[in-house]
């Protein structure tokens, strides 16, 4: 099967030119325009067939939605070990951070332990959305029974100028104040974080449903107004 043209029978002129106004980073004409669902179906489908192999040893890939395919192929393994080499293999080709956002392997949630290791060598990496993914596990898998004080240390030492990195690291400290509020302020207290990321944590945080309206009072006379840290 000629997956790429395949793809293009899905395309959604529409939802083309929405998609390309999330996705700055990527370029329009690599844009098919296709809807997540579709995306998802179509990779449960290849997969089933076992006529994905090829796909994934194709890269890099020219179009968006090849990428998004990609990782939902990977989403579909069920062998860890198989799953995490082939996520080695395809993040440093992510250029955008809504593969990156969409991407989590079911088999990785039952394999935290195992996992560490390469998101520590992830967090460390030079590809910003290698980084991104690594912080963003740490946010969907290590932020409730799995966490550990020491990951909040590890996500305020991230440091970087780009900007879809200091999204994450704001986000993750935003979502972890309205889950590990007591580990967590001290960082917000103690202005760890730069200015920037520091002020749009707690903008995240005020505009969340799952902190109450005291503490988010208390947040708002952490904000650094100042050009510089103290």
């Amino acid at each position: 099967m000629d997956i790429t043209k395949k793809l293009f029978e899905f395309k959604d002129i529409k939802y083309k030119s929405f998609q390309e106004k999330l996705i700055p980073t990527v370029l329009c004409d690599k844009v098919i325009g296709i809807r997540t669902p579709t995306l998802r179906k179509f990779a449960k489908e290849l997969y089933s067939k076992n006529e994905y192999a090829d796909f994934l040893n194709i890269l890099p890939h020219r179009y968006y939605e090849e990428n998004n395919l990609h990782a939902f192929l990977i989403e579909n393994i069920k062998d860890f070990d198989i799953a995490l080499e082939e996520t080695r293999k395809f993040l440093p080709y992510i250029d955008n951070w809504a593969t990156c956002d969409s991407f989590l392997p079911p088999v990785f949630k039952k394999n935290t332990d195992k996992l560490f290791t390469d998101i520590l060598k992830w967090i460390k990496s030079d590809k910003t959305y290698t980084v991104r993914f690594g912080i963003g596990l740490l946010l969907k898998l290590y932020a409730d029974e799995n966490f550990d004080a020491k990951f909040l240390k590890l996500v305020s030492s991230v440091k970087s100028d780009e900007y879809y990195i200091k999204m994450m690291v704001a986000w993750y400290f935003a979502t972890l104040l309205a889950k590990q509020y007591d580990k967590t302020i001290p960082y917000i207290k103690n202005h760890t974080l730069d200015r920037w990321t520091h002020n749009k944590a707690i903008q995240k945080a005020l505009e969340s449903y799952r902190i109450d309206l005291k503490t988010k009072e208390y947040l708002k006379t952490l904000k650094i107004t100042q050009k510089k840290q103290p």
